[in-house]
């Protein structure tokens, strides 16, 4: 278990599909860079470099799995997502990764590839898409924020881990004997109970923020209801 982490170290998966995935990260990034521009402004680019220092932060305090013997801490996708949109979220915690594999060794840096595509690309991606679905149909309230937060964090860090799980099948450095599916068992049963303390830290954190500054929730902003307009979390009509 200790070697299922979603940072993953140097030899746990070959060269070779490290390579491809890091191609893969480099033009994902790429990509959120450009699309990023557009919605850079006088509020996002603070609050982007807070969100980083945020994840950052928080990355570094586990809370223990006691069922499964490992811990577990925030991989920061749906919150990115929620305050800063998918494309500055991406690349905020890919910063992130990179200073951690660089600077603390959390993560190999030939890894590197793997880590931001599961965790910047694939978590960022996952949490959005359910945001901008779950706001579409909840109220617009403190509870149905927090509910959304909960959820796109929860599903993010599953999908993230089941990035590993392709990523094991097509390198990894160990014969399963054709055990795919209880790797993907435990890699999920694991971070579903992970995916809870991230799902309440990020509800905690954007119903926090949505509080007195719904302004900064770029999910808020950015995001339109099919038939209604957007109304604030809190305050009087906009």
């Amino acid at each position: 278990m200790e070697n299922l982490a979603m940072h993953i170290s140097n030899g746990i998966i070959d060269g070779p599909v490290a390579a491809v995935f890091a191609a893969v990260a480099l033009l994902a990034t790429t990509f959120c860079v450009l699309r990023g521009r557009r919605d850079l402004d006088d509020r996002l680019a603070p609050m982007a470099g807070l969100v980083a220092a945020f994840i950052f932060a928080v990355q570094m305090l586990n809370f223990p799995i006691f069922t499964a013997g490992v811990s577990g801490h925030l991989l920061g996708g749906a919150l990115a997502a929620m305050l800063v949109g998918p494309w500055v979220g991406a690349l905020c915690v890919a910063v992130v990764l990179v200073v951690q594999a660089l600077v603390f060794g959390d993560g190999g840096v030939a890894m590197l590839g793997l880590n931001i595509t599961n965790m910047a690309v694939l978590g960022t991606a996952a949490a959005y898409l359910l945001i901008a679905l779950l706001l579409r149909v909840l109220p617009r309230t403190p509870a149905g924020l927090g509910v959304t937060a909960f959820v796109s964090a929860l599903v993010s860090v599953v999908v993230a881990s089941m990035g590993f799980v392709l990523q094991y099948q097509l390198g990894g450095t160990t014969d399963l004997g054709g055990n795919l599916g209880g790797l993907a068992g435990t890699m999920a049963g694991v971070h579903l109970l992970i995916g809870i303390g991230e799902g309440l830290i990020t509800a905690t954190t954007v119903v926090t923020v949505a509080k007195v500054r719904p302004d900064l929730v770029y999910a808020l902003r950015g995001l339109r209801a099919a038939s209604t307009p957007a109304v604030p979390v809190v305050g009087g009509a906009r």
